[in-house]
């Protein structure tokens, strides 16, 4: 059975229910072969006190755009996977709309992996620059 973007996209989506992304409402929104999109809506919910887009908010968004993706893309039914670094450099402030986190591997391998998540506003402007590097290792029969 071929397993449809749809598919993909509510799975990653269902396993957001009563978690952080839950709260920031991140919603997975597109998947292709090599990369996973994903959208945060900016408010209140994610501001820092000056009324902009916290960039822990943005970490946050980076971090889940990535470990879905490593969790997409690799073995999940015999490894797990976990975030080991996340880097963010954020180089222009958001105050509404949403912000849209593109995540691509740069490295894919069996244990570690290193991907490139670059967060854009509404106007395809560049947010912010993230790395993430996720580990994954056998689950415990």
């Amino acid at each position: 059975m071929q397993i449809t973007k749809e598919d993909v996209l509510a799975k990653a989506n269902a396993a957001s229910k009563n978690t952080l992304m839950e709260t920031l409402q991140i919603e997975m929104v597109d998947y292709g072969p090599d990369f996973l999109v994903a959208k945060m809506p900016v408010n209140s919910r994610v501001y820092q006190p000056d009324g902009v887009l916290h960039g822990g908010a943005t970490a946050a968004l980076a971090e889940s755009v990535g470990s879905f993706a490593s969790h997409i893309f690799l073995d999940t039914e015999h490894l797990f996977v976990r975030g080991l670094e996340i880097t963010a450099n954020h180089l222009k402030s958001v105050k509404d709309g949403y912000v849209w986190a593109k995540a691509t591997f740069i490295h894919k391998g069996r244990t570690t992996q290193l991907l490139d998540i670059r967060i854009t506003d509404d106007h395809d402007n560049l947010v912010s620059i993230c790395r993430l590097s996720t580990i994954s290792l056998p689950k415990k029969k």
